[in-house]
């Protein structure tokens, strides 16, 4: 059974880092690819970033050159390192994995950054 756990949220202030991490339950090779989306209240949930099992990544516009999605192979890791974070950075952050045509999702994390 597939489980993902994130970890790492938090309240940050504007300009500061934050790293979250998702732990996977099974292999993350046997994805297709791995993701960071968030959702900010009344809106709708956004990718963020993608990691495919050949490890291409790819950003939301205005998360390039901010994020940085990785993954550590022996210990079944996806993680996202968040800098020079912004108040519209706030938002619940959700791990994601897809294998086939399956969509597994994390619990989420919440990231909050005083306006």
């Amino acid at each position: 059974q597939v489980q993902l756990v994130e970890s790492g949220g938090g309240l940050v202030q504007p300009g500061g880092s934050l790293r979250l991490s998702c732990a996977s339950s099974v292999n993350i090779f046997d994805f297709d690819s791995m993701a960071w989306y968030r959702q900010a209240p009344g809106k709708q949930r956004d990718l963020v970033a993608t990691i495919t099992v050949g490890g291409t990544t790819s950003y939301l516009d205005s998360v390039e050159g901010r994020f940085t999605i990785y993954r550590d192979n022996a210990n079944q890791m996806v993680f996202l390192q968040m800098n020079e974070l912004k108040p519209e950075d706030t938002a619940v952050y959700y791990c994601n994995a897809k294998m086939f045509r399956n969509d597994y999702w994390g619990q989420g994390t919440q990231v909050t950054l005083p306006s």
